[in-house]
Order: C-alpha cells, then structure tokens, then sequence
C-alpha cells in the first residue's frame, strides 16, 4: 500500500531531482497553487533539481511563457520537458508522413513551427483528411465536445491505414472547476477504432529519455533511484514512474479528488479502492503538492 505523507519535506532529502506534472499538481490551468510553488521553492533552495514533465503538445519555451502569464515563479523549477517536444521530434523525423491531417485549436498549430533538434527534418504541412498521410493530433478542436465526434472522420482514416501521432496522451484535464478533453482521448477512440496511434507523452517512454537529456543538461548525472515523479494522474504520471523504475508521489486531490475523498487528504479507505480498480500503487500519497 502507498504511504501517505502530509508534505514533500518528509521525503526530500531521499532525492537529488524531481519530476513534476503542472496541471493539477502546481497549477489548474488558470492559477498556480501557493502551497505546491513553495514546496518546489523550498526543494530547489535545498538544493534539489526540479524537472517540469508536462504532456503538454507545446514546445517548451510556449509552456514557459504560459506559466509566466498565471503567475507560476520561475525560482520553482530548472527546466521542462513536454510532450510537445518529444512529438515534434519524431513528427519532423516522418513517423506519420510530410502530408497530415491536424486536430487540434488554431494556436497549436505552432507545433508546426521547425526545430533544430532533428537532422534532415521532414517538412511537414497541414492538409485535408483525404489528402493526409497520417494524423496529428495535439488536442481535439473542441475541448467540450464529446470524442465520439471523430468516428466518422477516424473510420475513414482507419480505413486509409493512417498512423495517428498523439502530442497529449491526457485523457482529461480540469481547468479551474470545468473538466476538458485531451488529445489522449481522440488517440484512445482511433485506437479502439482499429487504428494505429503513437504516444510521446506520460507514460509513454520518449518524454522520460527527454526529461533525462534536460536533467543531464543542468549539469550532473542523477541515478533513478534518486529521482521522485510527482503528479495527479494515475494513468499517466503514477503509470509512467512504475514503468520507468522511479518512485512516485501521487496527488489525490487533483484528477481523482473525487474517487479517493481527497479534501486535504485521502480518505484511506478510498484511496485503496482507487488504487486497487486502476492497479497501480504509487511509492507515496498525498492530498495536494505542499
């Protein structure tokens, strides 16, 4: 069973570097949590490294400035390794063709933007479904919208043998109290379809090996048995962390505050059954990042 703690401090001193998820375990998409800033403040003063691990679909430098504009401090982390990221890479490589089909809001479509980190990169343009040679997806054109939307769109894809490349493996994300829809979820349902889809985000490997490039770039080499992952969400952070062989803090109050009773803490009881449906059992427990 998962040992709940009351604060980060309790179990710091254990790790050289932590890997932190941002919504819902530092921020809820409109403003930070004070409690979560100063723990992370307070980490880093000691000495710590602080490695923000988003499945956000935007390169690193948009994140950036996104946490700016909601008031997340800068002296709370060292450096962010996103979903974005990790797709563009094996985007411009060609793992879904030159030609795609995009889903996702019109200020994604900067995940077109060129980057350097990819030798020879392929050209990649926006196009019509039935001209595409594969999918793009960095979140669903209407976040509200239910995913079933896309069958249509998806069988005809399928039918194509369309690989789809999914920028954000969330499922959901709340912003402030309203739950939304995540490219994951569109990557979930072509894949249920009969589809092929290729995850660059928690819990999937390639963000890890980036998260670990950008922790190595700081300046020193971190074993994992030194590395704490922290996030909300079960199916990604918790599942990722167990996959990469690092401990976990899980935060109950974020995704599953209702499943597992989580005011400032979990209910134990709760947290159990929770823990026992998804089956996966983080290294720690806590309600909310502080």
């Amino acid at each position: 069973m998962t040992q709940i703690i009351q604060s980060l401090s309790e179990i710091s001193n254990r790790y050289e570097a932590l890997f932190v998820d941002l919504w819902g375990c530092v921020h809820n998409g409109i403003t930070p949590f004070p409690s979560a800033v100063s723990a992370l403040q307070s980490y880093r003063a000691n000495g710590g490294r602080v490695v923000l691990v988003t499945n956000s679909p935007r390169a690193r430098d948009r994140v950036e400035i996104q946490l700016g504009q909601i008031g997340v401090p800068r002296d709370c982390w060292d450096t962010i390794a996103t979903s974005g990221d990790s797709a563009r890479a094996a985007m411009f490589r060609g793992v879904v063709g030159k030609n795609v089909y995009f889903i996702g809001k019109e200020d994604d479509h900067k995940i077109f933007e060129p980057i350097r980190i990819v030798e020879n990169p392929v050209k990649v343009v926006p196009v019509p479904l039935s001209e595409a040679e594969g999918i793009v997806c960095a979140g669903p054109f209407d976040a509200s919208a239910d995913p079933a939307t896309m069958r249509p769109d998806f069988l005809y894809a399928k039918q194509k043998g369309l690989k789809l490349l999914c920028a954000n493996p969330d499922i959901v994300v709340d912003r402030g109290d309203h739950r939304e829809w995540c490219a994951g979820a569109l990557a979930k349902l072509y894949t249920e379809m009969g589809g092929e889809s290729l995850y660059f985000g928690k819990p999937h490997p390639p963000i890890y090996d980036l998260a670990r490039r950008r922790l190595t770039s700081l300046g020193k080499d971190i074993d994992s048995a030194a590395i704490l992952a922290i996030g909300d969400g079960i199916l990604t952070d918790i599942a990722g962390a167990m996959g990469e062989d690092i401990d976990s803090l899980f935060i109950s109050g974020g995704l599953a505050a209702m499943e597992t009773k989580t005011s400032q803490q979990p209910d134990e009881e709760a947290l159990r059954a929770y823990l026992e449906s998804k089956n996966y059992t983080p290294t720690y427990t806590i309600g909310h990042l502080r």
